[in-house]
């Protein structure tokens, strides 16, 4: 099926809000292949972070997971304007996303975390990355940015430097690492873990190792996928996120209510 075979609906005023936030140096561009799957008839928010894509950093905001945490859902909350909010993260995002659920209280409604995982402190491996990171950033050509502006791969081009080894750092720290489990395990809502079968950035069995300490969860294998379904399999993706909505009760139709709904499919 194509995009354009889509049906194209009104988005409900009252459908819940689904937050999509990117991972390390990556923008809010990312999800363009998924959007017309899912907007309309849901509402689909993708951000840049702070310091990523068009998105400058504010001087006060620390590139810190918990930092970044408190950001999205103070911005989630401003542009859902008191509906429902779904979190999706990718990756480092699923980690900021995690952070951001508890301060959300009742108005979060669900949970997708998306080739996320982790909870399994690594200290050689962790080390290969930051230094890897490092030796990115310091080679990437930043003359091509301005240019690369309105690319959905504009991420890498126009990451802020500080921010993006700060956030790199900081998410690789053995305390860092450790608090992901217990977030995951204070989560209240339903949670959706995917993960590509061929995905050797997050592999399965991590994001296997982080979804099993969340109270209700549903993991789910996109076969032959990679890091990246929202780009090389969008259908597939909405495929799953659609059919995982259905299954708890969360809807974008008018005049329903989806944390109600979602308590009603766990009780059944």
């Amino acid at each position: 099926m194509r995009a354009s075979s889509v049906p194209q609906a009104a988005t409900a005023p009252d459908a819940p809000l689904v937050v999509a936030v990117h991972g390390w140096m990556l923008s809010g561009r990312l999800w363009d292949r998924l959007g017309p799957w899912l907007d309309p008839p849901w509402s689909l928010w993708c951000p840049d972070l702070p310091g990523f894509g068009a998105c400058p950093r504010p001087r006060q905001l620390q590139p810190s997971l918990a930092s970044y945490g408190r950001w999205l859902a103070a911005a989630a909350r401003r542009q859902a304007r008191g509906r429902a909010i779904v979190l999706m993260g990718h990756s480092l995002g699923g980690s900021v996303a995690l952070h951001a659920a508890p301060l959300l209280g009742s108005q979060l409604a669900a949970m997708v975390q998306i080739g996320s995982g982790g909870g399994v402190y690594q200290p050689r491996p962790f080390a290969r990355l930051r230094r890897g990171g490092a030796v990115m950033l310091q080679l990437r050509p930043n003359w091509l940015g301005p240019w690369a502006a309105e690319s959905p791969w504009r991420g890498p081009l126009m990451a802020e430097t500080r921010a993006a080894r700060g956030l790199l750092a900081t998410s690789t720290r053995r305390e860092a690492v450790r608090q992901l489990p217990m977030l995951t395990a204070a989560l209240t809502v339903p949670s959706l873990w995917i993960v590509g079968e061929r995905d050797r950035v997050m592999e399965p069995r991590y994001v296997r190792h982080l979804a099993s300490f969340a109270p209700d969860h549903q993991l789910e294998l996109i076969a032959k996928g990679g890091h990246l379904p929202m780009c090389q399999q969008p259908e597939v993706l909405a495929e799953v996120l659609l059919g995982w909505f259905a299954a708890i009760g969360l809807n974008a139709g008018p005049g329903l209510e989806p944390l109600a709904l979602a308590g009603a499919a766990r009780g059944a």
